[in-house]
């Protein structure tokens, strides 16, 4: 059992957060919230409670950019038409939801490649991204949680 499944970084100094306080950690605008996720859609809870963290945040929150970058496995989150059994969470939804919310949904393109999935095949909003793109959300970002 792992001891965290998320952690919050400061992106000026590249710390820990540990009073993430009520407003944006660098003054004025709307909080920059970057999170990563790594994990598969389904198996693990950790897509799932990630997307749960983020729509919670846009309730009390609905100014906040969010980006969600989908890393590894967790790129077959994005991908369009899933069908889940009654009852149970469903990525796409959740996913959707962020979009909703003026945020965005951004997926690494060589996990992508890595498991043939094409532009095609992803859900409407999010989008193929790359390295670079990452790197300039996080250096935007005022917190990033990864998962």
């Amino acid at each position: 059992m792992s001891a965290c499944c998320a952690v919050a970084w400061d992106s000026g100094s590249g710390l820990p957060v540990v009073n993430q306080g009520s407003g944006p950690a660098r003054g004025k605008g709307a909080m920059k919230l970057l999170l990563i996720l790594n994990d598969p859609p389904y198996g693990t809870e950790r897509c799932y409670n990630a997307l749960r963290l983020v729509n919670a945040l846009l309730k009390k929150k609905p100014e906040a950019e969010v980006t969600v970058f989908l890393m590894a496995d967790a790129v077959i989150g994005a991908k369009a038409g899933q069908k889940t059994p009654d009852g149970y969470y469903n990525i796409e939804s959740m996913l959707k939801r962020v979009l909703a919310g003026k945020g965005k949904v951004l997926l690494c393109q060589t996990c992508m490649d890595a498991r043939g999935l094409t532009d095609a095949e992803i859900m409407l909003g999010a989008k193929r991204s790359t390295m670079d793109e990452l790197a300039a959300a996080l250096l935007e970002a005022d917190k990033v949680l990864v998962f």
